[in-house]
Formats: structure tokens, C-alpha cells, sequence
């Protein structure tokens, strides 16, 4: 691991012009992502979490969004010069967008999708290189049977399996750097779970530093080395992982973990309340569950 940052950020601040005036959506946040690790940023929707990543990598629209600080990004700042981010988008870093059901053309196959990705990383490869390399990729994310799926269309593929077809043409670009925004909150808790190991199986093989978006502190607290909390455009919290979740500061923090649902205790010798009167009137425990 090297001692530069992958990803270093100081001082970010970016203001939106809108109908209704100028709005700062990120106010001043500083942070940094090495190689091999997870940094997530965590907070309510309209806290900027987004804002922030989408900043990074200069996907914001141009003349409606005003950036000022640094970002660099394996050492070229992307603020002060924007064609460095055209040069590192793809490449050095990559994203993970948050729809899988959304963020790929209905009308283009998987094969073509991820083909057009690799390409853009080799454009020297054959189109049987392509497929090869393509195919591997596929295996790499779980795809089960990926030889045969070269030639299906996104509707065909589970929830799920489109997401990790979204890793799997982030992996395209061999970046070192992935900015994953939300990439399990359109899932089920099951392929969720599923999803999460993977990223972390992928970067402990490929050392891949993660930058996290996400509101779920669960979520948070599985995949992440620190955790930044953020509220209104600021980081209002920060800390390692086991520190903000077992020992957080703020208020709004506290919030934010007191959200997170838990199962409660089960006992089966104990009726649920209001039971014992439903079973005097002839209805049973179970009919009442239902």
C-alpha cells in the first residue's frame, strides 16, 4: 500500500444554481481513500452524500454546478483541471451507479454493454478477445453460466445479476478506485448480502480502494474502514467503523442508528398481545398472525 491516497479530497465545497437561486449541496468536506480501503459516506436523503460523489468524478452538469477545493485523484486534481477527469474516469476510477434496473440500455445486449467498456480500456482487442475477457468478467461477479449469457438483454437478468453486471463493467476499466453509490439499495436483504461480499471479496483480491455512498448504517457498518456522517452538505461525525456505530457523539448520528430496523425477541410460549382475548372469542393465535 502506498502512503499517496487514492482518492484525496480537501476543503470540497459545490454549489448548485437553481431557479430558486444558489444552493451549496456540499459545504467544505475533506477526506481521503487509500488503496485496499472503504470510506463511506452516510447520511438522510438531500444530505449531499451523492452530491459529493458525483463531484469527484465531474459528473455534474456544466455551467449549474460550481466546484471549489481539491480532488485528486491518484495525484491530478480533477477540480482544477477538468480534462483530468475525462482522462481518470473509466480508468483509474469507476462508478457503480445506484439502479441497476435503469443504469443500462434496455436495447443493447449484456455482451455489447460490457464489450463497448472493455473497449474503451483496450481498443486494440479483437472481437473474440473481447468476449473472452468479457465472459471472465462475468464468472469473476457471479454470473452463473456466463458463456451463455453474452447474448441476453438487461430484462433478462434478475435484480441482482444486473448489479453485479454493473461491477462487472466497472471492473472493465481495471481502475484501482470504485465510487459505488447506493449499489445495494434497490435490492432484497438476501442478494443484498450477496452483493456486499462480493465487493469486499473483489477489492481484498484486487486492492481496490471503495468509495461508499449509502444511507443504510447496517450497510455501513459491515463494508466500511471509516465512516464519514453527513448532514445538510457537512460531515457532522467521522471515525473508524466500530467507533461511529458503538460509540457515536452526535445526536444525529444516534438518529441515524436508532433507524436502522432489528428484530425483536420471539418467545412461541408467549401469545401475542391481544391473543388470549381472540382465542376467547374462537379465533386462534395463528388466524390472528395472518
Amino acid at each position: 500500500m502506498t502512503d499517496v491516497p487514492l482518492l484525496d479530497v480537501q476543503n470540497l465545497q459545490i454549489e448548485l444554481i437553481t431557479p430558486h437561486g444558489v444552493v451549496r449541496a456540499v459545504d467544505g468536506v475533506s477526506f481521503t481513500v487509500s488503496e485496499g480501503e472503504t470510506v463511506t459516506l452516510i447520511g438522510e436523503s438531500g444530505s449531499g452524500k451523492s452530491t459529493t460523489a458525483m463531484g469527484v468524478l465531474r459528473l455534474l452538469p456544466e455551467g449549474l454546478a460550481v466546484l471549489s477545493g481539491t480532488v485528486r485523484v491518484a495525484g491530478r486534481d480533477v477540480v482544477a483541471d477538468p480534462g483530468a477527469a475525462r482522462e481518470v474516469r473509466g480508468r483509474t476510477v469507476s462508478l457503480i451507479p445506484q439502479d441497476p434496473m435503469t443504469a443500462l440500455s434496455p436495447v443493447h445486449t449484456i455482451g455489447r454493454q460490457l464489450g463497448d467498456a472493455l473497449r474503451l480500456r483496450h481498443p486494440e482487442m479483437s472481437r473474440a478477445d473481447v468476449r473472452e475477457k468479457g465472459t471472465d468478467l462475468l464468472a469473476q461477479v457471479r454470473i452463473p453460466k456466463p458463456e451463455t449469457r453474452w447474448k441476453a438483454y438487461p430484462h433478462q437478468f434478475s435484480g441482482g445479476m444486473l448489479q453485479r453486471m454493473l461491477i462487472a463493467v466497472a471492473l472493465a476499466g481495471e481502475p484501482r478506485l470504485l465510487i459505488a453509490d447506493e449499489p445495494t439499495s434497490a435490492l432484497d436483504a438476501t442478494v443484498q448480502a450477496g452483493v456486499l461480499d462480493l465487493l469486499m471479496e473483489l477489492q481484498e483480491q484486487e486492492s481496490i480502494g471503495m468509495l461508499m455512498i449509502t444511507h443504510d448504517l447496517g450497510v455501513a457498518r459491515v463494508v466500511s474502514d471509516r465512516i464519514h456522517v453527513m448532514r445538510e452538505g457537512r460531515f457532522v461525525e467521522s471515525g473508524s467503523a466500530q467507533h461511529i456505530v458503538d460509540r457515536p457523539v452526535e445526536r444525529y448520528t444516534r438518529d441515524l442508528l436508532a433507524a436502522v430496523p432489528r428484530l425483536g425477541a420471539w418467545d412461541e410460549d408467549t401469545p401475542p398481545e391481544g391473543a388470549v382475548a381472540d382465542a376467547e372469542s374462537g379465533t386462534s393465535a395463528r388466524e390472528v398472525s395472518r
